[in-house]
């Protein structure tokens, strides 16, 4: 049987490296790529094994993507060695889409932003609260987290948000933070925040496109409710 065979003794078509050649990366599943960027796997264990335990344990990909340091390194057949990598890749990934999205095609759509916002939000336990500063095409110039902590009239400073819009040239602004609860509807204080940082940009002719919030799955745009 194949658990019982090294991955260098299996058919080629079965070893993940070689199927990912043959048939490209889609056609893995989630352990089977997992285990390529392990790339060894235990005494008794190969690399696929151990890949398809820690999805078992972690009960999703997502969750042990997003795991922090202690609780990725208490897993067997993984290390800090390991973690480094997979931030890496996943850093690496996150600044692909950031790079596409500079070169890409405006951001004005409210949708157009959500993929971006998820990978960079979704998975944070703390609230933060950010920024995307587009050009006159509505690009995007630079995304930046500003402010982190429970998100409230008294945490987000319209004054900063104008100044550091000035500093970049910016033609308009996409705020938006994170619900860690995973709830994505607005709060009164979310609406609050849209509207005082509505008013300070327009005081220096810069149009706030967006305040996008982002739950588990699901992301809520203030301005397709005609809030912004």
């Amino acid at each position: 049987m194949l658990a019982d065979m090294a991955i260098r003794d299996w058919p080629s078509d079965e070893r993940p490296r070689e199927k990912l050649l043959e048939k490209g990366a889609a056609a893995l599943s989630d352990a089977e790529l997992l285990a390529i960027l392990l790339r060894t796997g235990t005494p008794g264990h190969s690399a696929l094994d151990v890949a398809r335990n820690v999805l078992k344990n972690f009960r999703s990909l997502r969750k042990f993507m997003a795991a922090d340091r202690q609780r990725f390194c208490a897993e067997p057949g993984l290390g800090l060695a390991r973690f480094a990598e997979l931030q890496a890749a996943l850093e690496l990934s996150r600044r692909q889409l950031t790079e596409s999205l500079r070169a890409g095609p405006s951001l004005g759509s409210p949708r157009a932003t959500c993929d971006f916002l998820s990978a960079k939000l979704r998975d944070l336990e703390h609230e933060v609260f950010c920024c995307l500063y587009l050009d006159k095409r509505h690009r995007l110039i630079q995304f930046e987290e500003l402010f982190r902590g429970t998100i409230d009239g008294a945490s987000v400073h319209p004054r900063e948000i104008v100044k550091l819009a000035l500093q970049r040239n910016s033609a308009a602004v996409i705020v938006a933070h994170n619900h860690p609860s995973g709830i994505a509807e607005p709060s009164q204080a979310d609406e609050l925040i849209t509207q005082r940082v509505k008013e300070a940009l327009a005081l220096v002719d810069i149009r706030l496109l967006d305040h996008i919030i982002v739950g588990d799955g699901v992301s809520v745009s203030l301005a397709e409710r005609g809030l912004v």
